[in-house]
């Protein structure tokens, strides 16, 4: 079964998260990247939209269950080559030199609400579906390239907000502060808004991508530094 597929809507790749809760593991990692080369082989293509075929979720964020038992095997060099792997798809959404558009249908939790704040522009569907970062709750602290990017998506004062309670947000509140295009009433109009938003980019790649890589150079720093540092030494959780 695949974790992640793709259907092309004209100029649009719609890349769907195909496996429930979408929770984010090793083979997660390899399938979005399989998948983002595929859409970028179709020169045809000229934005991305990224989101679930689940009713409830967007994406649940890291399956701890698969994490927490390649910790009690001590298969750090799985954790490892997994960790580098969510921050390489953060910085290829990032990076793509097409506009990632997220479709969020339901619950982001915790590195799936980090997914949409990888992408450019974000909608959600308002009649289900929080976003919040739980990790306050969990004890696993933000590598510190992920509170970069957040920072481009969510208002200073909101991510503190969020981030210090761990407090779920819905798609309105999300459409007040200007974190979401727009609140979609429900899962029909969610898709549509965000092609026909994704339709109306027909730039070219080039100047696209190096816009891309201009603006978000200091983020990209910090995950190529410190987030590789913090990930080699598996300083990944709070114990006290």
């Amino acid at each position: 079964m695949a974790v992640i597929e793709w259907e092309k809507k004209k100029t649009v790749a719609v890349v769907n998260m195909c496996n429930g809760a979408n929770k984010q593991n090793l083979e997660f990692v390899k399938q979005m990247n399989k998948c983002f080369d595929a859409v970028l082989e179709d020169k045809e293509i000229c934005s991305i939209v990224l989101t679930s075929t689940d009713e409830k979720n967007f994406s649940q964020g890291i399956d701890l269950e698969w994490l927490g038992q390649k910790m009690n095997d001590r298969d750090f060099d799985v954790v490892k080559s997994f960790m580098h792997g969510i921050n390489g798809i953060f910085k290829r959404i990032l990076l793509l030199p097409v506009p990632v558009i997220a479709a969020i249908n339901g619950h982001a939790f915790g590195n799936g609400a980090m997914l949409a704040c990888s992408c450019d522009f974000r909608f959600m569907k308002q009649d289900r579906g929080f976003f919040c970062f739980p990790e306050v709750n969990i004890s696993i602290p933000f590598l510190p390239g992920m509170i970069e990017f957040v920072r481009k998506a969510i208002p200073e004062y909101q991510f503190n907000a969020m981030l210090l309670s761990g407090k779920r947000v819905g798609a309105k509140e999300l459409e007040d502060t200007h974190v979401i295009v727009k609140a979609c009433e429900n899962q029909e109009q969610l898709l549509n808004d965000a092609v026909e938003f994704a339709k109306t980019f027909t730039k070219k790649r080039g100047i696209f991508g190096e816009l891309k890589k201009r603006m978000y150079k200091n983020i990209i720093r910090v995950m190529e530094t410190e987030d590789v540092e913090k990930i080699e030494s598996l300083n990944l959780f709070i114990e006290e």
